[in-house]
């Protein structure tokens, strides 16, 4: 069985941004060192659908099993940055 290679988020949403701007997958790929190109577009899919928060690796981790402090600020920051964008998404619709 082949282990599955994981990403950092910043590879993901940067991955993501180029895609946006026009690139290649394969290009993409090359650039940032990601093993399958079509792997970007699995992550594309759930950033539409979801946003950001989509490209955080889940895998194994429980709210309450967080031991580095750190790592847990940084989550609560990024789903406030979140949030606040949507609250903004949602205000210029109305």
């Amino acid at each position: 069985m082949r282990k599955k290679k994981s990403y950092s988020f910043e590879t993901k949403l940067k991955a993501i941004h180029m895609r946006m701007e026009g690139k290649l997958k394969r290009d993409i790929a090359a650039e940032l060192g990601i093993v399958d190109k079509d792997q970007i577009k699995v992550w594309m899919c759930q950033y539409r659908k979801y946003g950001e928060s989509a490209l955080i690796d889940k895998r194994g981790r429980k709210q309450e099993a967080y031991t580095d402090q750190e790592r847990y600020i940084k989550r609560l920051e990024m789903e406030n940055a979140i949030l606040k964008k949507w609250i903004q998404i949602t205000k210029e619709e109305v």
